[in-house]
């Protein structure tokens, strides 16, 4: 009877671990993506059987097992035994936190270490990134840049135990500036004849460590133009596309080789080529109507700067006095020379001698305006007809006379023009201002008047 009693109470004992079991078993059964469980409470049953290793011995991978046993010591496994579950750093536990063991030798629950993961980062624009340990925790990412880019930011990131990385995702940015070099800079000296100089040089290229293609943009004249005399800056610039900006310049001289400046001969004038005193300028001398040219016709501007040759002079012309007729003398001033014919009874004449005095004081101005005098003194037979210094034959004087309607018997002036043409008569004595400024406003062309002016001060 007595053992039958011992029995039920065993049996009874036995039926409440299944229960507790039973409780057990089913919060096992929870989602095992749960991060943190809460502590539970445990049954601890009496019952062990004798049996020290009850349930079998409790192992985590990549974690960590502390049990206590209500046997003490190192009974890991034996009926109600509690274990308390963790993973190493890196790893994140999945299930229980806690397990006991059960009458029904198995433990009330479980749980699994996984590794924990970063996201993958993603690849940042002109540069890239290497990893320690790929994208677990206590991996290091550190960033580079390509050729031509800085980093701006964090340069490495860290994976942390919560799954996230460190810092912020840097960027590469492009502060170097393309690398552009120009052309030496350059002096031409224009050719013979010629006001300018074709100047050529290489396109400069830029070069960029970011960028492949660069627009190169100029500002002044393009390879292989004509340059006109003088500096001239040619600048070249170039942007990428951060809007570094990078520019280099460089200066073409054109060079013209120039003379010193020609003056026109007293009584004459130049034609030059080109712009008249350059490098291979030629100069053509020419003299006035009734001046000849003596020496040579032409000179050159040389490279050394110096003219060649000497200058011409122009000289009155030789005029023929040993002529037998009137029109053979007046021939040779045709086209040429303006005559101014002074005819008196005497030399005795008060308006003649006044007069005289006056033209001896205008002979230069005479001679700027192409004028020559011919004086026609007394009456036949006693007259005399002269031109400066040198005499006329009486038939020369009566043919003047006559040709001209000049008579004996008083003063009187005649002004005939290039052509032979009477122009105007004096019977006054006439001042040289006078005379001047009728010849100019009636009897000079322009291009006269200009080389007039150019050599008024020559008779002052």
């Amino acid at each position: 009877m007595i053992r039958f009693i011992v029995l039920f109470v065993e049996l009874c004992i036995v039926c409440q671990s299944l229960g507790d079991y039973t409780e057990g078993s089913a919060s096992s059964y929870q989602d095992t993506n749960e991060v943190v469980h809460e502590d539970e409470t445990y049954y601890t049953p009496q019952l062990d059987y004798k049996h020290p290793q009850w349930c079998h011995v409790l192992k985590l991978s990549n974690g960590e097992v502390s049990c206590s046993s209500p046997r003490g010591g190192h009974h890991r496994g034996s009926l109600g035994t509690r274990c308390l579950l963790s993973c190493v750093r890196g790893y994140k536990r999945l299930g229980r936190s806690s397990v006991q063991c059960m009458p029904n030798r198995r433990w009330s629950g479980s749980a699994v270490c996984r590794k924990i993961r970063c996201h993958v980062l993603p690849l940042i624009d002109h540069g890239m990134y290497s990893c320690t340990r790929g994208f677990v925790v206590d991996s290091r990412c550190d960033y580079t840049c390509y050729e031509g880019y800085q980093i701006e930011g964090d340069r490495y990131r860290m994976c942390q135990e919560e799954g996230t990385w460190s810092g912020t995702e840097p960027t590469c940015a492009d502060h170097d500036p393309p690398k552009l070099k120009c052309p030496l800079s350059r002096v031409k000296v224009a050719e013979p004849g010629k006001l300018t100089a074709m100047v050529s040089w290489e396109r400069p290229v830029a070069k960029d460590t970011a960028d492949r293609a660069l627009q190169v943009l100029r500002n002044g004249l393009e390879s292989g133009s004509d340059f006109p005399e003088g500096m001239h800056v040619i600048r070249y610039k170039v942007s990428d596309q951060a809007r570094n900006r990078a520019t280099c310049k460089f200066t073409v001289h054109v060079e013209v080789r120039r003379c010193p400046k020609l003056k026109p001969p007293m009584h004459g004038y130049l034609t030059c080529s080109s712009d008249g005193n350059n490098y291979g300028a030629v100069c053509e001398y020419d003299c006035d109507p009734g001046f000849e040219r003596t020496g040579f016709a032409t000179r050159v501007c040389q490279l050394n700067r110096s003219w060649s040759d000497e200058a011409a002079q122009c000289v009155l012309m030789a005029i023929k006095t040993d002529v037998r007729s009137a029109g053979a003398l007046l021939d040779q001033f045709y086209e040429k020379r303006r005559l101014l014919v002074v005819s008196t009874p005497d030399n005795a004449n008060q308006k003649y001698r006044l007069q005289n005095i006056m033209l001896q004081k205008a002979e230069c101005g005479l001679d700027l305006r192409h004028v020559t005098v011919i004086e026609l003194l007394g009456t036949s037979p006693r007259e005399v007809g002269r031109i400066k210094e040198q005499r006329l034959d009486p038939e020369v004087i009566e043919g003047l006379r006559q040709a001209l309607y000049i008579s004996t018997a008083y003063f009187t002036m005649v002004l005939l023009d290039e052509y032979g043409v009477d122009r105007e008569r004096f019977v006054n004595p006439t001042t040289s201002d006078e005379l001047y400024s009728y010849v100019d406003e009636y009897l000079l062309a322009e291009e006269e008047l200009e080389r007039l002016e150019m050599n008024r001060d020559f008779c002052d």
